[in-house]
Order: structure tokens, then sequence, then C-alpha cells
């Protein structure tokens, strides 16, 4: 039985988020190598130490799809916006030639 860094049971097709990067997936299979367990996340096709993801609820599961079919976190284009926003325009900055 494979768990998650909360020590919560994973399964194939839960989904969780790897804590460092906040990668979301589903995971597609499950091994245990040397007393280790790994998940192997759908959106990277990575192998993840299972201790370092975290297992998600459905309501916490912030990734939506484009009618394109790629995929985004709408938390991190929010923050990447605020960025945007926050950042001074200033005349001094440029010059222009002439």
């Amino acid at each position: 039985m494979a768990s998650d860094a909360r020590d919560k049971e994973i399964s194939v097709d839960d989904y969780v988020r790897y804590v460092d990067t906040g990668t979301i997936g589903k995971v597609l299979d499950i091994k245990t190598e040397d007393e280790i367990d790994w998940v192997l996340l759908d959106k990277t096709n990575l192998w993840y130490k299972s201790k370092l993801v975290e297992v998600l609820d459905e309501k916490d599961i912030k990734v939506k799809f484009t009618p394109t079919g790629r995929e985004f976190d709408v938390e991190e284009l929010k923050e990447k916006v605020a960025e945007m926003e926050n950042m001074e325009m200033d005349s001094s900055v440029a010059e222009g030639g002439g």
C-alpha cells in the first residue's frame, strides 16, 4: 500500500499534487522498489516518490482544460496576472532615438 506525505492511501486513478512544484496529475501506476513506493503521473509521465505527493480531494483539483485540450492551473494564471498588474510603468526606463 502506497501512502502520501500525509499518510493517506494512494490508489490508481487518484489525483495527487507533487508538493515541491505543485504539479497535479492522475496516478496511472504504483510500484515499490527497495522499500520505496513510487507513483506514475499522467501529466508528466514521470515517477514520483509517494511520500512527496499528496492525495487531492475532487474539490482541491485546480486543473482546467481549454477547448484546445491544453491544461493550465487557474491559481497559477491568477498569480501571473497579479504580478503583471503590480509592475510599475516608468517613462524614464527607455529613451527614444532621435
